[in-house]
């Protein structure tokens, strides 16, 4: 039996080309001094890492949603709170922007519960991405981005997590998965879980189902 490979499409901007030596995480003393508690340190990781963070948060609220900004600081602060825990199994860049989509998938799920209450039916904002178009974005439209945000919200978080992470910021299963402390098998088997929850969701949209299709080799 063929072994299926770990990623689905092209590295994220910015990853070594296949096959080379993993670049030195230039930020890792920057964040192990960050988990210390040394002030500077903290300004300085903040300044490096907040543009990123930002941009992970829009592409899951929508660049002009209300909640953005203070999404991002909810972030910021997940991320000096995990710091400790940081273990270099990843990029300090990949650990953040996890913490970035996982506090925005969070956020989504309470202005749901929110909206149900304060205007039953109202949409959760997902504005058009900013600048160049994530792989995401460039699978889907806006409407449909918007649709399959709303079955993440429903999904088991580390199913939601794996979709959003290879979606939304597009990396690899390799990489999802020293994110996730898994296997990458598990992430393999989430992501196709995953697939197959939104193929159920979007039975009756057509195209939507032939993209999704057409993005597990």
């Amino acid at each position: 039996m063929r072994k299926p490979a770990t990623h689905l499409h092209a590295p994220p901007e910015g990853a070594p080309p296949e096959g080379a030596p993993p670049r030195a995480d230039e930020l890792l003393g920057l964040a192990r001094a960050a988990a210390a508690r040394d002030p500077a340190a903290i300004r300085t990781l903040v300044t490096e890492l907040g543009g990123a963070m930002l941009r992970g948060v829009r592409k899951v609220l929508g660049p002009h949603h209300p909640d953005v900004e203070d999404t991002t600081q909810e972030a910021v602060l997940a991320l000096l709170q995990a710091l400790p825990s940081f273990r270099a199994e990843c990029t300090v860049l990949h650990f953040a922007n996890r913490i970035a989509v996982m506090t925005a998938l969070g956020a989504r799920r309470r202005l749901r519960v929110r909206a149900r209450f304060d205007e039953p039916g109202a949409p959760i904002d997902v504005a058009p991405d900013e600048g160049g178009a994530s792989p995401f974005a460039e699978a889907v439209s806006n409407r449909r981005r918007e649709m399959v945000l709303q079955v993440l919200d429903g999904m088991p978080e580390a199913t939601a997590e794996a979709l959003a992470l290879h979606f939304v910021l597009g990396y690899t299963v390799d990489e999802i998965a020293a994110l996730a402390g898994a296997s990458p098998n598990t992430v393999w088997s989430r992501l196709r879980l995953g697939k197959e929850a939104l193929r159920r969701a979007f039975a009756n949209n057509a195209k939507l189902a032939e993209l999704f299709r057409g993005r597990e080799t």
